[in-house]
């Protein structure tokens, strides 16, 4: 999907643009990032500035995926009416629904017709018991489950979304065979950020990340489907350990394409590669990464990526302080931003769930 964005196109254009649509849930998630409510914010974006919205993300000079996300985007209205729209601006469109009774077959053919060409399913666990504690409902696991056939009978392309944290950090070799038969393109492991509801939970220790880098290489290497991290960039350090690739300097070269299907070949994170506007149209780095550094429609959100002073410290691994700005995989990892915010309160500290000592 990314092959056209290289290195060269971090400094222009995000790789991945998240837009939450809408705040609307009707779950209670206990690790959500954007603590959802069951009714729509009534200072969301109107129907014409999200169109408005999206003729601007397709202007960048490399158009990035867009991803709707929420909140639970179907349960805006004119969803339908955004996607068809951004798809005829050229972008290529990803949903990330819940696991609620409007997660239906029929509302999957819905956008898949309208032109979504992936959804991301989240599971957070490998049974009921765990997975429903996460959603805040019994029936969740079920459902979810059930999305997933959906998906897969009708030929969707699937991300599985999961939040690891101390409540199913000890299930993670469960899930990850759980999803050998379900047919997914990929399995993102979510590494938990102290923001919104996510507060009330307990990450794993920086020697259990990696513990889990561990499992999750293994499982890059045996299972039918990709593995890649969010908010756990350190995951790139310890593949690059694995293979024992060289050092190379600024712009993550290390890689040469040798595990792409094992997602980790370049230097994304937060504000770098990443782009996020929120339900009232404020300009993040990111979704975890909550820096209000413009807002829809007031501020171009090319113009904000580009040349905003936050964006363009968050791209230059240079700045960063501590053991992150000298670590010799400082350009291919950078750490996590939003971490590193939410526990330091500035964004460019070091990641703080590291156990990583930089050779120089």
């Amino acid at each position: 999907m990314h092959a056209h964005y290289t290195e060269a196109d971090f400094n222009t254009c995000p790789l991945m643009f998240y837009y939450e649509i809408t705040q609307a849930c009707d779950l209670v998630c206990e690790h959500c990032r954007a603590s959802a409510k069951e009714a729509a914010d009534p200072h969301e974006l109107l129907h014409d500035q999200s169109l408005a919205l999206i003729d601007q993300i397709a202007t960048f000079p490399k158009p990035p995926t867009l991803v709707l996300t929420g909140g639970d985007p179907l349960k805006r209205c004119d969803l339908h009416a955004l996607i068809r729209h951004a798809v005829a601006a050229g972008l290529q469109v990803a949903l990330t629904p819940s696991a609620t009774p409007l997660a239906t077959r029929e509302a999957f053919q819905a956008v898949h017709e309208a032109g979504v060409s992936r959804l991301g399913i989240s599971l957070d666990g490998a049974d009921a018991a765990i997975h429903d504690a996460f959603r805040g409902w019994t029936g969740s696991f079920e459902r979810t489950l059930g999305m997933l056939a959906n998906a897969r009978q009708l030929g969707m392309a699937v991300q599985v979304n999961t939040s690891i944290t101390a409540r199913n950090f000890h299930q993670l070799d469960a899930i990850a065979e759980l999803l050998v038969d379900q047919g997914i393109a990929m399995w993102s492991v979510f590494f938990l950020i102290p923001v919104g509801r996510g507060l009330e939970q307990v990450r794993i220790s920086a020697e259990e990340y990696e513990i889990a880098f561990q499992r999750l290489w293994h499982h890059a290497r045996t299972k039918p489907y990709g593995v890649k991290t969010t908010e756990a960039p350190h995951y790139r350090r310890y593949v690059m350990q694995q293979q024992g690739n060289p050092l190379a300097g600024p712009g993550g070269r290390v890689d040469h394409g040798k595990h792409r299907g094992h997602r980790a070949p370049l230097g994304v994170w937060d504000g770098r590669g990443v782009m996020f506007v929120s339900h009232m149209g404020e300009i993040y780095p990111a979704g975890f990464l909550p820096i209000v550094c413009g807002r829809v429609p007031d501020d171009s959100v090319v113009d904000t990526y580009q040349h905003h002073p936050t964006f363009v410290a968050l791209r230059d691994a240079d700045r960063f302080r501590g053991k992150c700005g000298y670590c010799e995989y400082r350009w291919s990892c950078g750490g996590s931003r939003a971490r590193a915010y939410a526990v330091t309160g500035d964004p460019l500290e070091s990641e703080p769930d590291c156990v990583y000592i930089p050779a120089t």
